[in-house]
């Protein structure tokens, strides 16, 4: 019997494995297709992540792929700016670029090539899903060709149309959001052309971030994949037909404007519903949903893709400790109730994006573009990944400052702070403390990174923090405070609703 089972090898499924594979956890990995999807799908992620492919070994392989970005630029009915989410001039505390844009099937085949160096997973391509029975002992798997397997706990991975959340009979809940846009990539040998925009950085610039046009006549965004890969996602206007709409001269038509005189090749064109879709349930017993199987986000924020390997990084460690018997099995409760808020907290944000993107009446637009600008005058600037709240339950220290934040990654000596102190859970402290054995104690003093974690502390007036092995903070104050609470809240001996 293996520790864990994967269903689907996408680049969540993968990056499980990965991440898994890493503990030292027996897992298995099914995948009914022998090689990666050849056609982009997702396009972006963010800094945390980069930082999640440092916790699982894999950064050095898919690194060298990512172009990195500086942000999304909302373009009114005018042509004008109306909002701007990006990193341009803003320190960077994370180490880590705020935006990436990668090319999907390189990135599925750089974690499916890691998963060799982990003797402790065994994959199986060409393999199909077809049921689950559960008892006390684990979940036995039938598979295709009347195959078997049994897993302690399952993950799956396996998409939007997810056969392991419909077999276990699990509704999504419909955030009424629903859309139809044409997607379109290319491979472009020249920078993209934006004609007519006003007061905007120069061409150069705009190649360096998402440029979302909110125009009345046909909302699109303009994508900047890496090396000469480009996307477009144009918004179907009422009347057109999907099928029709995807013909060469049509694509070709829509793509005019930004390619004219400019060589390229169109790689596809596909229409999609954007949705914003929860489920109602990510865990059934030893089953877990996650990514596309548990969610599915509109793409005007390029965070899909990142829900999932959070979703992933939030359950390797507690999946982990349970096996171990270093947790009871309801740590893993945790995991909707800490990763659900995130999720709908991004949905809830796209889809009021999205409902401004696309306003087809030009005086609504106008009105819209006035009351955007002027907001923007008060509003402090942000980036996409700034929409993702703290953990507000679960195994958080909560009411202690800082608590359920994304951590700092400064670099330390020239390395990144995870490389310099490891994983798992992280006490740091300005004076030497006792610690468990699972937790390594970092002295202030002993880090060269020009003070960022010190004033980190004393922005919030606190003298130690505990950091989560997914790098969300536990909490903050006195060292044997936060570790009682920490192993109460895990072994389920004190409530959230006590210790707050």
């Amino acid at each position: 019997m293996f520790d864990v089972a994967i269903i689907g090898c996408g680049p969540v499924g993968a990056f499980a494995a990965n991440l898994l594979g890493k503990t030292g956890l027996s897992v298995l990995v099914i995948e009914q297709e022998a090689n990666p999807y050849p056609l982009p799908r997702a396009v972006h992620l963010d800094h945390e992540m980069m930082r999640l492919f440092q916790s699982a070994g894999v950064i050095d392989r898919v690194a060298s792929d990512m172009r990195d970005t500086e942000g999304h630029l909302h373009v009114g009915a005018d042509h004008g700016v109306i909002r701007y989410m990006g990193t341009v001039g803003r320190a960077r505390p994370f180490s880590w670029s705020n935006d990436y844009f990668f090319y999907q099937p390189e990135l599925e085949q750089h974690l499916r090539d890691a998963l060799a160096a982990h003797h402790n997973v065994a994959v199986r391509f060409g393999v199909r899903f077809e049921g689950l029975v559960q008892d006390a002992d684990g979940v036995t798997l039938n598979l295709s060709s009347g195959d078997t397997a049994q897993a302690r706990y399952v993950i799956a991975c396996d998409g939007s149309r997810s056969t392991v959340r419909k077999s276990l009979g699990i509704p999504l809940h419909d955030l009424d959001f629903e859309e139809p846009w044409l997607v379109v990539d290319a491979e472009v040998d020249g920078p993209v052309r934006f004609p007519d925009l006003l007061g905007v950085p120069d061409a150069a610039d705009l190649q360096k971030l998402s440029v979302m046009m909110c125009d009345p006549n046909r909302p699109t965004t303009i994508v900047p994949g890496r090396g000469n890969h480009r996307r477009w996602e144009f918004m179907l206007l009422p009347g057109e037909d999907d099928q029709a709409m995807m013909e060469p001269h049509n694509v070709a038509a829509l793509v005019a404007p930004y390619l004219s005189g400019v060589p390229h090749r169109i790689v596809r064109a596909a229409t999609y519903r954007f949705h914003g879709l929860v489920a109602d349930q990510w865990r059934q017993g030893g089953v877990f949903l996650a990514g596309d199987a548990a969610h599915q986000t509109p793409p005007f924020f390029g965070q899909g893709m990142c829900h999932g390997m959070r979703d992933v990084a939030n359950l390797a460690w507690k999946l982990a400790a349970v096996v171990r018997s270093e947790a009871p099995d309801t740590l893993l409760d945790t995991y909707q109730p800490e990763r659900d808020p995130h999720v709908r907290a991004v949905i809830t944000a796209a889809v009021e994006a999205g409902r401004y993107i696309c306003v087809l009446d030009p005086q609504t637009a106008a009105a819209r573009d006035t009351a955007m600008r002027e907001a923007a005058k008060n509003a402090q600037q942000g980036t996409a990944a700034d929409l993702i709240p703290a953990i507000s339950t679960g195994i958080i220290a909560l009411g202690t400052a800082g608590a359920g934040e994304r951590f700092i990654q400064p670099r330390v000596g020239g390395q990144l702070l995870d490389d310099v102190t490891g994983g798992g859970w992280r006490l740091f402290v300005r004076q030497p403390v006792a610690a468990p054995g699972d937790m390594k104690v970092v002295t202030l003093g002993t880090l060269n990174d020009d003070g960022a974690i010190a004033a980190w502390l004393d922005t919030r007036g606190v003298d130690a923090l505990l950091l989560r092995p997914d790098h969300y903070v536990f909490g903050t104050g006195k060292p044997a405070d936060l570790i009682a609470l920490r192993d109460a809240l895990i072994a389920g001996t004190v409530s959230q609703e006590i210790a707050a």
